[in-house]
């Protein structure tokens, strides 16, 4: 977890009788629950199995029959499974819960909270969505092994024989086991424990399909039903003596990152160093100034362990810096002493964002620039994806700059309650299974070669413009992308109808952290090919209101977050590479606040300051908009294949903005306020 997310726990332990009327408590609404039963119900229930089970058939997912079939005719191992379904999953989970009260009571509260909400959330799910088990599915052919058994303790005696029989859904056999499994890796993270806890969810859901109690699916809904009850739980106790692993959602960019693609973000910023001529900020300067910031970015002094093969990487502390490769000089000056010029200084940048960071080492660089045009310096700052966001990156940044941050970068964004969350994901999750895999891809290199430049755009134009056309400035954001991208290929280029776009949004306020990914992405498809801009401003308009109804924004994050922490390592580099790239979307379109008032590096005044984003695998196109005191800043980030010529591109896209309302900034011929250009970078 990141470091916000741990925190000490109290040690007493909680009443024993107070604990056990919670229990009590949340059978008493399962038992209100099997009262809603009736001939009515029992049809509903029957209905739903038809659907899932059909369901199933198309996905290929229909392993109940065989499993049962195989099972019936072998009654000793059926016996054996029989007890194991009817006994395991509930003393594992009480004995655990038992020892953590008696040894761990500081980790307790967090397990017996987490375990309520499981409860709540299984019992909800009963109560609105009955389900009959394969083994009340007439005419199917299943065979209900325990009852046949005579299992005690089960279906097969008396002593249960009036609990909920339509509540298959989600299967909390398999709910229970798997949170022992999360708790375990919690208290105990050693391999042998993970190993025997990871056996005993499998061996659990193999027998509740094998003996007819449970659909595939109800297995795959109580794996949701954990990760939800884990984050309604809140943050999760410190394990005592052990260093914290690296965090799922931050985990993900280390398995995509590749030297052809290097995942990390960062910034490009323009000093002003008319103050005095012909000097610049020195790297000692930045060094010192960096150093003193350090305090306050412990992941500044801390390298990634090599992960296992089924064990996530940590945080390991580096006793000495190299400063030499974190902050390094690069003189631009042409050996006639004249500066290099926006090309030279673009193809800097597109050099440094298509190198790779090396992992024996702190995961950062801050770049200082010299010669980039007539008073002009600057500072490149990359970061690896794994440490942070691109806000976090701002944050970060914003820690070697004057005057100290003493404002919020923006609102503060309201939080729903933990039921609204929670109806929001359910609606997300269904939303992103029906989005399906990006259609039409576009050539790229496949190298980590890179064409980079930055355009500006005065903020309060975009702003007067969004408002003139009733959208918001991320629309206008996206239109000039898709509108930019047809008028750059060449004529007679082939284009896919849709460009499948990835867009990062906020999941949280964006002072709350400046390190780990506390992000979501949602899809957006752009309307490409010609049209009038402002019809196509509308249809991105109406696209992105899946942007603004929080559902998709919450469920992507879940996703991330929670059910990645549940996946095994190897599962969890397989799914992250599968779903980060091309197949599922083809660009990255990002804006993000920034601060609004003037900042300095060092004794330099700072022009702008715009984001440096990188190119998922397989994928031509990135561009990252930061609103800096006033401007909007865009940075661009292309394949040479694809887009050869980043600053055409840019210059494009000033141009649709200012086409709807938005005007341009005076070239950087002109203008002392901005500096641009592009140009390509071998790899």
């Amino acid at each position: 977890m990141g470091t916000d997310r741990v925190r000490p726990a109290p040690s007493a332990r909680p009443r024993p009788v107070g604990e056990l009327l919670v229990g009590l408590a949340v059978f008493g609404l399962y038992g209100l629950v099997q009262a809603l039963g009736g001939a009515g119900r029992d049809a509903a229930a029957a209905r739903n199995a038809d659907a899932l089970y059909a369901l199933e058939r198309a996905l290929h997912l229909d392993i109940e029959a065989p499993l049962n079939s195989w099972l019936a005719a072998r009654h000793g191992l059926a016996v054996i499974a029989n007890y194991e379904y009817a006994y395991t999953y509930v003393l594992s989970a009480l004995l655990l819960l038992g020892w953590l009260w008696w040894r761990r009571p500081d980790v307790y509260r967090w397990a017996r909270t987490s375990f309520v909400w499981l409860n709540l959330l299984g019992i909800a799910c009963f109560a609105l969505y009955p389900l009959a088990p394969p083994r009340l599915l007439a005419g199917a052919g299943f065979v209900d092994t325990v009852l046949r058994g005579g299992t005690v303790g089960s279906w097969g005696s008396p002593l249960v024989a009036h609990a909920n029989q339509v509540a298959a859904m989600p299967s909390l056999h398999v709910a229970w086991a798997l949170w022992v499994s999360v708790v375990l890796a919690l208290v105990h993270g050693g391999l042998r424990t993970q190993v025997l806890s990871g056996v005993h969810v499998a061996l659990t859901f193999l027998v509740v399909l094998a003996t007819a109690n449970h659909w595939t699916l109800d297995a795959v809904g109580g794996a949701v039903a954990v990760a939800l009850a884990v984050r309604l739980a809140g943050s999760r106790p410190a394990a005592a003596g052990r260093r914290v692993r690296v965090p799922a959602a931050d985990t993900f960019f280390v398995h995509v990152d590749t030297p052809e693609y290097p995942q990390h973000v960062g910034g490009v910023v323009l000093l002003d160093t008319s103050e005095r001529p012909g000097s610049a900020p020195s790297v000692e300067e930045v060094r010192a100034r960096v150093a003193a910031a350090l305090p306050d970015l412990p992941r500044f002094r801390q390298r990634l362990t090599p992960p296992a093969r089924w064990r996530r990487a940590r945080w390991e502390q580096v006793e000495e810096l190299d400063w030499e490769y974190h902050v390094p000089l690069d003189d631009l000056h042409t050996p006639e002493g004249a500066p290099g010029g926006p090309a030279a200084f673009d193809a800097l940048v597109a050099r440094i964002s298509g190198t790779q960071l090396p992992r024996d080492r702190p995961l950062w660089r801050l770049h200082v620039v010299h010669g980039v045009d007539v008073d002009r310096a600057a500072v490149v700052f990359v970061v690896h994806h794994v440490v942070s966001d691109g806000i976090g990156t701002v944050l970060q940044a914003l820690r070697f700059l004057d005057p100290p941050r003493d404002r919020p970068l923006g609102g503060a964004r309201r939080t729903p309650g933990a039921l609204a969350r929670l109806a929001a994901t359910v609606v997300g999750l269904a939303q992103l299974a029906t989005d399906g895999p990006a259609r039409g891809r576009f050539p790229v290199e496949g190298t980590s070669a890179r064409s980079f430049t930055t355009v500006v755009v005065p903020l309060d134009d975009v702003r007067r413009a969004a408002r003139g056309r009733g959208v918001r400035i991320t629309d206008l954001l996206l239109t000039g992308v898709a509108a930019a991208l047809g008028r750059v290929l060449p004529e007679g280029t082939s284009l896919p109808h849709r460009m499948r776009t990835s867009v990062p949004l906020m999941v949280r306020d964006p002072d709350t952290a400046a390190e780990a990914n506390l992000t979501a992405a949602v899809m957006v498809d752009l309307p490409l090919g010609p049209r009038a801009e402002a019809d196509r401003l509308a249809e991105v308009s109406r696209r992105t209101a899946r942007l603004h109804s929080g559902s998709r924004m919450l469920a992507s994050r879940f996703v991330m977050q929670d059910i990645g922490e549940l996946m095994p390592l190897p599962l969890h580099r397989w799914f992250a590479r599968t779903v980060y790239g091309r197949r599922f979307f083809t660009a990255i379109v990002s804006n993000m606040p920034g601060p609004d008032w003037q900042l300095h590096m060092v004794w330099a005044r700072i022009v702008w300051a715009g984001p440096l984003l990188p190119l998922a695998p397989g994928t031509p196109l990135a561009v990252g908009a930061l609103s800096w005191n006033g401007d909007l800043v865009i940075g661009i980030t292309t394949d040479p294949l694809l887009l050869p010529d980043a600053r055409r591109f840019g210059d494009e896209l000033v141009a649709v903005l200012g086409e709807l309302g938005a005007q341009p900034q005076a070239s950087a011929s002109s203008s002392s306020n901005r500096i641009s250009g592009s140009s390509s970078a071998a790899p």
